[in-house]
């Protein structure tokens, strides 16, 4: 919100809901996503703060991953699907 237009946020519904995610099957991934249902209500300015603590839960948990389990697929990798001819 500017000082040039102090009642651009007047037409906004306060008690619009927010799409739940869907559960990714990984607690840590479902946690870090849901810290981003804190957003609504809050100053933007705070905004940026929650987004940057979900990357960062995000990152930790791609770096935790093991290349090696077939279960997880490595950065730009394809889920663990091998393509045919590819072992």
């Amino acid at each position: 919100m500017t000082d040039e237009h102090p009642d651009e946020n007047q037409n906004l519904d306060p008690e619009r809901t927010v799409a739940e995610a869907p559960a990714t099957g990984d607690a840590r991934v479902d946690d870090a996503v849901a810290g981003l249902s804190r957003l609504p209500g809050r100053p933007v300015e705070e905004h940026v703060a929650l987004l940057e603590e979900a990357y960062g839960q995000l990152r930790d948990i791609l770096d935790d991953l093991d290349p090696s389990d077939p279960g997880h697929a490595p950065a730009g990798g394809s889920g663990g699907v091998v393509p045919p001819g590819q072992k």
